[in-house]
């Protein structure tokens, strides 16, 4: 069998299925909670995100992660005019005409991938760091919110509060990480404001202002949390349920984070198995 009769030969959702399976992600199960059609759309959707993601993560020249960037974003413009390649957009193409999928969020993650496949990053303000997290998290929620169903104003709110919090999360939580790589996401307006200076990274994990800047970008996390959390109320449960989990888990790993205090960004926040996936039993049974 040639490469290309073996390619077309790949069942597209079983494919997105084993790529959502291998991550290990915990939503894997808060994903099947969804009708089998929405189901496999959601997986499409991840699976595409997971492989863009692994592009500009995984070990590779900066030059090599563009070219590899520059693929995906071929191969989402061949998607867009009906001739899609790779089992992960063929499988979103089973979904095309009845998702109002926007290309443009597509495009939006991919461009949240360039920023982040860079040996140096700086975000300047809170204005750069609001462009990130719309394209690395909230052009994921607008995807997964034309899955949902949900109409354009809730998927819109929803999708921005929602993808905010979980990023500043995600940010907060990989401070000391990401400065090793020399990777700074807090930005450098908030920095300046407490003190701070982010031109050496890991010099920068020893400022006394740090803690302050830190405890300023969780406050502003909280907040998104809790207006993704009041949107979701006035939805149908079932509709947005996975969104749901993702909020309760990620509320959780911030709790911890303040709890832990912003002095040891060291040391990792430890959360069991057993509590993670009692938050998802918890959002399935109240939902």
């Amino acid at each position: 069998m040639d490469d290309v009769t073996q390619k077309a030969s790949i069942d597209p959702i079983v494919e997105v299925t084993d790529i959502v399976r291998r991550s290990g992600t915990s939503f894997y199960w808060a994903m099947r909670l969804l009708p089998k059609y929405k189901r496999s759309a959601m997986f499409a959707v991840y699976a595409f995100c997971r492989e863009v993601d692994d592009v500009a993560d995984e070990p590779g020249s900066p030059d090599d992660k563009m070219r590899g960037l520059d693929a995906w974003q071929a191969e989402i413009d061949r998607l867009f005019d009906g001739c899609a390649n790779r089992p992960v957009t063929r499988a979103l193409a089973t979904f095309m005409e009845s998702i109002d999928f926007a290309k443009e969020d597509f495009d939006a993650v991919i461009a949240g991938m360039r920023m982040d496949a860079v040996d140096r990053l700086r975000i300047a303000d809170a204005d750069e760091l609001a462009l990130y997290c719309d394209r690395v998290a909230c052009a994921v929620g607008r995807l997964s919110c034309a899955v949902f169903g949900l109409p354009a104003d809730k998927a819109i709110a929803l999708s921005k509060n929602l993808g905010d919090a979980l990023q500043l999360t995600n940010i907060l939580r990989d401070i000391h990480e990401d400065a090793l790589r020399d990777h700074v996401y807090l930005p450098a307006d908030l920095l300046t404001r407490h003190g701070c200076d982010a031109s050496d990274a890991q010099a920068m994990l020893g400022q006394p202002g740090l803690a302050a800047a830190c405890r300023e970008l969780a406050e502003v996390a909280t907040a998104r949390f809790a207006a993704a959390e009041a949107i979701m109320r006035s939805c149908e449960r079932g509709t947005v349920r996975p969104a749901a989990i993702m909020s309760a888990v990620y509320r959780d790993i911030l709790v911890n984070l303040c709890r832990r205090g912003w002095d040891r960004l060291s040391e990792p926040v430890s959360r069991s198995k057993l509590r993670k996936y009692g938050l998802v039993a918890r959002e399935m049974i109240l939902g």
